[in-house]
């Protein structure tokens, strides 16, 4: 027996504004941000952020980056990541078609006094960059005993 299949109008409407923010940011990568950083920059990356118990995970897909342009920083409780795609030409050839973003990109995200700025640590691997942000021991989830 299959189950029942429940339509909610509430989930297609949220669907369609999730897609609807995506095709925007691809189009006005930068529409929120107000630095200069933001405001040169050409592309956006995808970002997952996952958070665990000692710490928050944030992933971006940077396929076709050369780790050395990468530039990672933590000021003013705000984790900012930079970088640059470069544009490769073949010889002789012509582009036909170009969808990949070149240039300049930057993603900023707050994360105030909730992380160890000491512990952060990056690692990347086959073009996604995973920083890994570990949780302020006062943020962490704290086990309280019933007796």
């Amino acid at each position: 027996m299959s189950a029942l299949l429940r339509y909610t109008p509430a989930r297609e409407f949220d669907s369609l504004r999730r897609e609807m923010n995506r095709l925007l940011e691809d189009f006005y990568p930068n529409r929120r941000a107000n630095n200069a950083e933001a405001e040169s920059a050409v592309w956006s990356p995808r970002a997952d952020l996952a958070e665990n118990e000692d710490a928050f995970v944030l992933s971006l897909d940077l396929p076709g980056i050369d780790k050395d342009t990468l530039s990672i920083t933590l000021d003013e409780g705000q984790l900012k990541i930079s970088g640059e795609r470069r544009v490769e030409h073949e010889e002789g050839g012509q582009f036909r078609r170009i969808e990949r973003s070149y240039g300049t990109f930057f993603r900023a995200f707050r994360v105030g006094n909730a992380v160890n700025a000491e512990g952060i640590d990056a690692a990347f691997e086959n073009g996604v960059l995973t920083v890994t942000l570990p949780k302020a021991e006062e943020r962490k989830p704290r086990r309280i005993e019933v007796k």
